[in-house]
């Protein structure tokens, strides 16, 4: 296999499924995409999902609000939200944008139009009109699942207006927590790395990058670096309900692990972040 980024050789990574490239860092995945099938939904509880992630997104998406208007070419409106889920992001920029979400998630983006949002079912960018373009685009926690991520690069480049931006919110390889999960699997305890890579879940993480290599990814597809960023990965607000999400611990465990995990919050700031946000415009 050759590299996306910088056509190295990608090798076998720490799982069968997961490979590396030694000369750029970028990291990759062979896993399943299960999207809209009923087993794969059976399986996840979407209500205690939603109140373990809602806290952390919402604080995170009205940073990256005020980076799209920050960095946005003047006067513009028009906002297209890919993998727009619950809807969180819409209703943060809708203040400040005309806003549309596409969602192929067809359980979760009917929640989100059945309480008013803009939001078209589907796949970007067939679910689009031939002639729709936008002043910005977002991925929030959505390129990194996308199996064709050339392609949906092409497509923002193509719907894009002159000077529009890009806007990608995803994880960071060079994370705290994604390093440590890699020293974990080293040791003989692949759980972590494989919860990183949300490996049980019907849209696994098929791409791991740094900042540098997916601005290297970007400028070959003719965007321009505008702006990077980090977004705190963990929030005092929500921690309990995450964690109650992810490992479903006993009452004394949950308590303990929250104690702990809060006092390490203020620490985390020395490290890298696992969320970054990149900015391009389009060349």
């Amino acid at each position: 296999m050759k590299c996306i980024v910088c056509d190295g050789t990608v090798q076998q990574g720490l799982r069968p499924w997961h490979a590396q490239c030694n000369t750029c860092r970028y990291e990759s995945a062979a896993l399943q995409v299960s999207i809209n099938e009923a087993q794969a939904h059976a399986a996840i509880d979407e209500a205690a999902r939603e109140a373990s992630l809602k806290m952390l997104r919402m604080e995170n998406f009205r940073e990256i609000v005020q980076l799209a208007r920050t960095h946005g070419a003047p006067g513009a409106r028009r906002l297209l939200d890919v993998g727009s889920a619950h809807g969180w992001f819409l209703e943060a920029a809708a203040p400040h944008f005309d806003v549309l979400g596409i969602e192929p998630d067809a359980a979760v983006g009917s929640k989100a139009a059945a309480r008013g949002l803009p939001v078209r079912p589907g796949y970007f960018p067939a679910a689009l009109a031939p002639d729709e373009t936008f002043d910005a685009i977002v991925f929030n926690d959505v390129i990194e699942h996308i199996p064709d991520i050339r392609s949906a690069i092409a497509a923002c480049h193509a719907r894009l207006n002159p000077g529009g931006i890009l806007v990608l919110n995803l994880p960071n390889s060079r994370g705290f927590f994604y390093r440590l999960s890699k020293w974990l699997t080293r040791a003989g305890l692949p759980g972590a790395f494989e919860r990183m890579w949300q490996k049980s879940l019907p849209s696994p993480h098929l791409h791991y990058f740094d900042p540098a290599n997916l601005t290297s990814l970007l400028q070959g597809a003719g965007f321009t670096h505008v702006h990077s960023a980090e977004l705190a990965a963990l929030r005092a607000d929500g921690l309990k309900e995450r964690l109650a999400y992810v490992g479903k611990p006993n009452p004394v465990k949950l308590n303990t692990q929250y104690l702990a995990i809060r006092a390490m919050i203020p620490l985390l700031g020395l490290f890298p972040s696992d969320i970054i946000v990149g900015i391009y415009r389009r060349g």
